[in-house]
């Protein structure tokens, strides 16, 4: 099969969705399919896979709790029409449509088999206020949609009309079950980790460095293995900072703690972090949010704290490091679960939602020959800036 993925973010940029699409692209390859994707690429300089395409430099724009980086306009436009063109693909993936951004465009500049994916979970969203109607014509191209969980799902029922399938985000489990540890970690006075931007309020480390202290008590040589991009500023005593890291050494990261937390404030619609603790047989404490809780089981598959609560969140840490055979118990049963989001499961969902939509177009995926205006798409786009 021929597929092609269109990201919505810089492919050099470290983010959940291009991770997703990177990981899935990997097993869709390994399973003996072409795949090519295109992708935002801010660094001239940035080495990318073979199969990923250049669209272009991207746009900051505030989406979603944070500041995402998507794209779109004249140079995109032509560069996505000659990958389309040149790809043949029986089916094309866009991720994230309901952003401002290359996934927008590319559903507007092509017909056929189109799949779109929704990653994001929003009670309440100005942009797709805004784009409710326009999206719809979009929208009615799409002969298939995914959402990555039931919250997700629930964004597009409310805010888009119409249904998606379910299919959970996926996770490489090999390669953070089998990582080992960073040497002198993780040592005998108590490690807990954190993995996230650090500077974006939502992930929730500012509420976990308020928690150290009060661990401290406790555990008085308790360290904290912090692993992310952005500037943090001050750290209390025994946190660690590696900064932006490879995917092999977040695996290490992970395999050097006792405990795994995220104590994330909202805007998540899985939790794709937590999946990867799992695997590397770290136990978990977590906010109590909705899809935090699905992927827990509701507290059977780790600790579950008060949302932006420093004092809870270090009674959930204080739980699991006080007892080496609760974060066994944890770690046995994590591993046992992650299995179901595997990429070789999860790979072959998507694979079925291709099917289905292949059956329900004609032809190939093609350029269309009245494509989208970007000029109204990059007005709109400019009334969104602060």
């Amino acid at each position: 099969m021929r597929i092609g993925l269109v990201s919505p973010y810089p492919w050099d940029v470290p983010g959940g969705v291009v991770a997703h699409i990177a990981d899935l692209a990997e097993a869709l390859i390994g399973r003996g399919h072409h795949v090519q994707a295109i992708s935002p690429v801010d660094d001239d300089d940035a080495v990318l896979p073979p199969y990923v395409t250049r669209a272009g430099r991207s746009l900051p724009i505030p989406y979603n709790g944070s500041v995402s980086r998507l794209l779109i306009g004249p140079v995109s436009q032509q560069r996505l029409r000659r990958w389309l063109h040149d790809g043949r693909f029986d089916v094309l993936h866009v991720h994230s449509p309901e952003t401002f951004s290359l996934s927008l465009l590319a559903m507007g500049n092509a017909r056929g088999p189109i799949v779109a994916t929704f990653h994001a979970s929003q009670a309440r969203s100005r942009i797709l206020a805004i784009l409710q109607n326009p999206l719809q014509v979009y929208l009615e191209r799409l002969s298939g949609r995914i959402a990555v969980s039931p919250a997700a799902r629930k964004t597009i029922v409310e805010h888009l009309g119409g249904d998606a399938v379910v299919v959970p985000n996926g996770v490489n489990v090999s390669r953070f079950s089998d990582a080992r540890p960073f040497a002198g970690w993780p040592g005998d006075g108590g490690t807990l980790g954190f993995v996230g931007r650090v500077d974006e309020p939502r992930k929730g480390l500012r509420v976990l460095l308020d928690a150290v202290p009060i661990l401290r008590r406790e555990f008085p040589g308790l360290r904290v293995l912090v692993a992310g991009p952005g500037e943090i500023g001050n750290l209390p005593q025994g946190v660690t900072a590696l900064g932006r890291v490879s995917d092999e050494d977040k695996a290490r990261a992970l395999a050097s703690i006792d405990a795994f937390v995220a104590p994330n404030t909202g805007g998540e619609s899985f939790g794709i972090v937590l999946l990867e603790a799992m695997a590397a047989g770290a136990p978990i404490v977590a906010s109590e949010l909705e899809p935090f809780a699905r992927v827990l089981d509701d507290g059977a598959l780790g600790v579950l704290t008060a949302v932006g609560d420093p004092t809870a969140l270090a009674a959930g840490c204080a739980e699991l490091l006080r007892s080496r055979e609760r974060r066994e118990q944890l770690a046995v049963a994590g591993r046992r679960a992650v299995n179901r989001y595997d990429w070789s499961v999860v790979a072959g969902e998507i694979l079925r939602v291709y099917e289905t939509a292949i059956a329900a177009s004609t032809g190939k995926v093609e350029e269309d020959p009245e494509p989208v205006d970007e000029v109204v798409l990059e007005e709109q786009i400019s009334s969104l800036q602060p």
